[in-house]
């Protein structure tokens, strides 16, 4: 049976990080030592893209029920972006060009902050006391979380779908300008920026004092956050549009070549690669990791969770449209939306439907888990709250 409590969640969680690492030649490696290699965001908060730095996610918090508690209508152009939660309050942005502030138990706005431009998949990101996105003009705005108002921007030179991520005191955001871009969080000035050959759309998976990038260029590349020298990159054999996920040494993503790859990020080469037998299709759907499954969504309107260590096929499930949403996971449950216009709940270990929702307007932004709470916005602009209203 699939954990479903808070404590054998975790329970089981460590377990199989600790035997994937014990059972591989690098489980003496910096990035499989380092402390909480499961990657898994604490309870009351989900502060950026994938709710963690190793963009795993996954939560400790309790799983929702799909129980509506609130809605609120962020504007006819629609949500893409995927929300960030922090202090009690979602952050998240929309296509009419506003990053909003909204309570987390009521949904009442709190603040609106005009960006001037469209933010698309760009999601915020929450720390010390501000909050971060990027817009389709290229914009990177860090916006007062207290009160919505502005703290600094930051121009690059190309539209930004990335989201951004914070850690010692910088803040990492990818650009269609080709470059990874290192600025001080507090002032909004370059530390550094890294050029790559292609456009770079993901998000950066922090570990072990690199940031990891699987770019449009075809290269998964590992950069220094301290000097934003290349440590090294390796080919992915194909366009990336997801961003990766990292655990026990390992970086698992899909690619626009039809392929989900776990690379082994010590041995710094290919340890497995995942191609559906049939039919061919392309991943952007990032990938969650938990409990020895890779859960991710494909342009095929399936769901599916892969072995861990083998890529294997361990489930699949249709949806009536493509799934560009990228799942979240909670005690034992797998919450993922589809173009097709509904959100689903599945079980982890076997797939199974659990509970759905109907929105009515397809949903290509990724859930946020925090304190019993999921958030998420749809196409037609309206961000949902769901839970347990009891």
């Amino acid at each position: 049976m699939p954990p479903r409590t808070r404590r054998e969640f975790l329970r089981a969680a460590g377990a199989v990080a600790a035997a994937a690492a014990a059972a591989r030649p690098n489980a003496g490696s910096a990035l499989a030592a380092e402390p909480d290699p499961t990657g898994v965001t604490p309870a009351d908060a989900w502060p950026q893209f994938r709710g963690n730095a190793r963009l795993t996610g996954v939560t400790a918090s309790p799983a929702p029920d799909l129980e509506v508690l609130w809605t609120h209508d962020a504007g006819t152009e629609g949500v893409e972006s995927s929300a960030a939660i922090a202090d009690g309050r979602v952050y998240v942005g929309s296509q009419a060009g506003r990053l909003l502030a909204l309570d987390l138990r009521t949904g009442t706005r709190l603040w609106a902050y005009e960006a001037g431009a469209e933010i698309g998949e760009s999601s915020p990101c929450v720390a010390s006391g501000l909050v971060y996105v990027g817009d389709l003009a290229g914009a990177v705005h860090a916006v007062r979380a207290a009160d919505g108002q502005k703290a600094w921007t930051f121009k690059t030179g190309a539209e930004i779908h990335a989201s951004p991520v914070v850690t010692d005191g910088r803040l990492l955001v990818g650009s269609y300008d080709n470059q990874l871009h290192a600025l001080d969080a507090r002032k909004g000035s370059v530390v550094w920026s890294f050029e790559t050959d292609g456009q770079v759309h993901s998000t950066s998976a922090l570990a072990a004092g690199l940031a990891f990038v699987a770019g449009c260029d075809g290269e998964l590349r590992a950069i220094r956050v301290a000097d934003g020298r290349q440590a090294y990159a390796l080919s992915s054999g194909g366009y990336t549009g997801a961003s990766p996920a990292i655990a026990s040494g390992r970086a698992y993503y899909g690619t626009f070549e039809d392929e989900v790859l776990a690379v082994d990020l010590d041995a710094r080469k290919v340890a497995w690669r995942h191609q559906d037998p049939n039919r061919r299709f392309p991943f952007y759907s990032s990938a969650a990791l938990a409990d020895g499954r890779v859960v991710l969504g494909g342009r095929d309107r399936t769901v599916r969770a892969l072995d861990a260590a083998t890529g294997k096929a361990a489930w699949t499930f249709t949806t009536k449209a493509r799934v560009d949403s990228s799942p979240a996971i909670a005690e034992g449950r797998v919450f993922i939306g589809s173009g097709d216009g509904r959100l689903y709940a599945l079980d982890l270990v076997t797939g199974k439907v659990l509970e759905s929702f109907e929105a009515g307007a397809g949903i290509t932004a990724s859930p946020a888990i925090a304190a019993g709470r999921l958030v998420i916005g749809a196409v037609d602009g309206r961000v949902y709250c769901f839970g347990r209203n009891r």
